[in-house]
């Protein structure tokens, strides 16, 4: 007696674990849940029959075949997050609702990848999932489950599509791989036109500051040469007012250029010019006029042109024996020195003006020889 109390007392309690639901049914009908925990419920009347878990749950479906839009067979395997939120529902509503779960999916998925494209739909993952989750959510919900989270774990396209979408990309990878080198080539050719510009410019500066400064150069050289030039011009001017020149000396001068402009390798004619002739006859009229009373023209007083101060006679004289002494020495060597270059052979051609100037040599030593002898 004590033990079947006891057997009957063991049979009366029922513990249910956490996050669990026991439906109890009495004598074939549903009785009532019993939470978790412990229960008592009559042994032989009341019976345990299903434990719905409370928790949320995760079921991955098997790849199912989809056609896209464009006719193309992908496999598609999804994972359905759900929860069962009316435990009488789930196990009185439908006989297994992880099979119709299933087929909910795949029949769900099939109607909103059919209207996509095979680009569309490897890239509206998101889309796809909103979308299959919305019509699960709503079909679910007499069944006293609630789908919280549908993913597709993964889209497949058949090998042949694999195989060109993976050209597709490697070509795609090498276009953009193609702009990058041009898009440097074009950075460093504009680098470089930009550094050849810059220097350029800055030669240019530089030329154009050089040529500057040896333009100053030039036109300051330029400046001192003349005016050097105008200062020696000046002097010499001075200098020949000063001394106060008359025709003889400039004969003179101009018979000392004869034997310059015989000098030379490369002189094959040489042209004794006219000029010559009126030069030897002042030197004749001088030296004439000294044979004629022996002594030297009275001396023009030497003047200092910007005092006219005069110049004692005595002195006058003596410097005026000297420098006809001295002249006469002179034009004596340089008309020795002309009649040689002209006979030397330099000279083959005789022009009129020529002949003039050597009847001229001829006359104009012999007029002094044509005076009185001189004492």
């Amino acid at each position: 007696m004590a033990v079947a109390a006891v057997i009957l007392l063991v049979s009366s309690v029922k513990i249910v674990p956490q996050a669990r639901a026991g439906i109890v049914e009495r004598l074939g009908r549903y009785a009532r849940t019993l939470g978790a925990g412990l229960s008592i419920i009559i042994p032989g009347v009341d019976r345990v029959k299903y434990t719905i878990d409370m928790r949320e749950q995760v079921v991955s479906f098997p790849p199912q075949p989809v056609i896209t839009e464009d006719n193309l067979v992908v496999s598609i395997d999804t994972v359905i997050y759900f929860q069962v939120t009316n435990p009488v529902a789930a196990t009185y509503e439908i006989a297994n609702y992880i099979q119709a779960i299933e087929q909910l999916t795949m029949t769900t998925l099939r109607n909103i990848v059919g209207g996509m494209d095979l680009e569309k739909t490897l890239t509206s993952r998101e889309q796809i999932n909103t979308e299959l989750r919305g019509v699960l959510d709503e079909a679910t919900g007499k069944w006293g489950v609630r789908v919280n989270r549908v993913e597709l774990k993964g889209i497949d396209p058949p090998p042949s599509i694999q195989d060109s979408m993976e050209k597709q990309m490697r070509a795609d990878r090498d276009k953009r791989a193609a702009v990058l080198t041009a898009e440097g080539v074009r950075q460093s050719a504009i680098l470089t036109a930009e550094g050849e510009k810059q220097s350029a410019i800055l030669t240019a500066e530089g030329e154009k500051q050089s040529q500057i400064l040896r333009a100053q150069a030039q036109r300051e050289s330029q400046i001192l040469r003349a005016q050097g030039e105008a200062q020696a011009i000046e002097t010499v001017f001075n200098a020949i007012h000063e001394g106060q020149p008359d025709q003889s000396l400039l004969s003179y001068q101009y018979l000392q250029m004869l034997p310059k402009i015989a000098q030379g390798d490369a002189n094959k004619l040489w042209i004794v010019p006219s000029e010559i002739g009126k030069a030897l006859e002042g030197i004749g009229s001088m030296v004439g006029k000294l044979g004629e009373d022996g002594t030297p023209p009275p001396p023009r007083p030497v003047t200092n042109r910007t005092t006219r101060t005069p110049v004692s006679v005595g002195d006058a004289e003596q410097q005026t024996d000297h420098a006809l002494q001295s002249a006469e020495s002179e034009v004596a060597a340089a008309i020795a020195a002309a009649e040689d270059a002209a006979k030397g052979g330099l000279g083959t051609k005789r022009t009129s003006s020529e002949m003039s100037v050597s009847d001229g040599e001829s006359a104009g030593p012999a007029q002094p020889a044509a005076q009185e002898p001189r004492s």
